[in-house]
């Protein structure tokens, strides 16, 4: 597969590694170590799995007709399954970890470290844009999908995954960089402001128990610097054992494929048409 030539579009550079960069160095609300973090714990982690397995089910039952920009794509994990599933998908991260990861350890073709805003007026180019776990990172989330609306073609395509539910906002959030959690409410209303809503459910419905039970409530009563009881490991499942935990989401998943939705969970899940 050749390489997009972003040059042509934006101010963006090619480095030996092959990795588009933009020469602005942006401030992020993300920890500097955070995608270091993230690539020892996705591949075993069932937390990032069924994420990536709803979003694979998500973008077969509304396909795009394109490339897929995947804007804070981080270390490529949910690229690297949309390659797998047959789709072009472009990572864009801004993070220098995350970008080298998404294009040396994990082989992805088509990488850019820069922001949405350093590509420029990129209309065209891509049929469909992915923020996996990203728009709670921006304190102006209207502003980002402003600028990803304007970047798609009419009836292009966005696929969105967001923390859900304030009461289970907790010391994770806070050290994440998370400047909200979001609603079914709440986020339909912002999509709804440029989109038409194709999907929107709740998903990890199986985690909201022990996420209300070992991270907000300890975040309210034991001190608002407290993380949570369980390391990340534990809570990602990388150890100990999440065989109830993973039986309850492969049944979400089979719901969540067939077009069901869940009425509650820890994350939401959504796809929309740009009008």
């Amino acid at each position: 597969m050749e390489p997009f030539d972003f040059s042509r579009h934006t101010s963006l550079t090619r480095d030996k590694l092959g990795i588009w960069r933009s020469a602005n160095v942006t401030d992020l609300s993300y920890p500097e170590d955070g995608n270091a973090g993230c690539f020892a714990l996705e591949a075993d982690s069932f937390w990032f799995t069924h994420r990536n397995d709803c979003i694979s089910a998500l973008v077969r039952r509304f396909p795009p007709n394109g490339a897929i920009l995947d804007i804070g794509g981080g270390n490529g994990f949910v690229s690297k399954r949309l390659l797998d599933d047959g789709h072009t998908a472009v990572v864009l991260e801004p993070g220098p970890v995350g970008a080298r990861n998404a294009k040396t350890r994990r082989g992805l073709p088509h990488v850019i470290c820069a922001t949405l805003e350093d590509i420029g007026p990129s209309r065209g180019i891509f049929a469909a844009a992915g923020m996996f776990d990203v728009l709670e990172h921006i304190a102006d989330d209207h502003a980002l999908l402003t600028r990803t609306h304007n970047l798609l073609p009419s009836g292009g395509l966005v696929y969105i995954t967001v923390p859900a539910l304030t009461c289970l906002w907790s010391g994770s959030d806070t050290t994440a960089g998370h400047y909200r959690r979001y609603t079914l409410k709440s986020l339909t209303a912002l999509l709804s402001l440029k989109f038409d809503i194709l999907y929107c459910s709740y998903m990890f419905q199986a985690l909201l128990p022990p996420v209300l039970l070992l991270r907000a409530l300890p975040y309210r009563l034991m001190g608002k610097k407290r993380g949570g009881l369980l390391p990340a490991a534990r809570e990602h499942g990388a150890k100990g054992s999440t065989r109830l935990i993973r039986f309850f989401l492969r049944r979400e998943l089979r719901r969540i494929a067939g077009g069901g939705a869940m009425r509650w969970g820890t994350s939401l899940l959504a796809a929309a048409r740009a009008r």
